[in-house]
């Protein structure tokens, strides 16, 4: 489980440092190889490539990689997309077509998003937050997901 949010930085050679706690939880779980995406361009995200692999097969066995709205989401993080590998100093490579899109350079922050990593530019962290807060609707629907599930309820 990737929890939590830390600052990290991506230095002059285009490598991101993966925050300590992250690290060792990927490569346990997972290993050292990646696919380094982004849905949208807002944000790039961080897949150990066995989770990528698991939802490339749950979309192609479904039948589903006809569906335009797969073929976009293929496209779009194709088009972001590569294979990368933890280096031996825990450092990842962010190209430069994904680190242009989402205007990250220096100081960036690195959330833990359940079985993988988004790194964000922190002004537009901070406003995609602002922009879109957790209101006490979406704790109801949050709530009443556990509930369906049979799982403590958040206060």
């Amino acid at each position: 489980m990737l929890r939590g949010s830390f600052t990290a930085k991506i230095d002059e050679k285009s490598r991101l440092k993966i925050p300590r706690d992250f690290l060792a939880s990927i490569e346990e779980q997972y290993g050292r190889e990646l696919f380094v995406t982004s849905l949208d361009g807002v944000c790039a995200c961080i897949y150990p490539m066995s989770v990528w692999t698991e939802i490339e097969q749950q979309l192609g066995a479904q039948g589903l990689v006809r569906d335009p709205e797969v073929d976009r989401f293929f496209k779009h993080t194709s088009f972001f997309g590569q294979v990368a590998d933890i280096d031996n100093q825990g450092r990842v490579l962010i190209h430069q077509r994904l680190r242009e899109q989402t205007s990250m350079a220096g100081e960036v922050d690195v959330v833990g998003s359940f079985d993988h990593l988004e790194v964000w530019n922190l002004e537009r962290l901070k406003a995609d937050l602002s922009a879109a807060p957790f209101t006490d609707a979406d704790r109801r629907v949050v709530a009443g997901l556990l509930r369906q599930a049979g799982k403590p309820v958040i206060p």
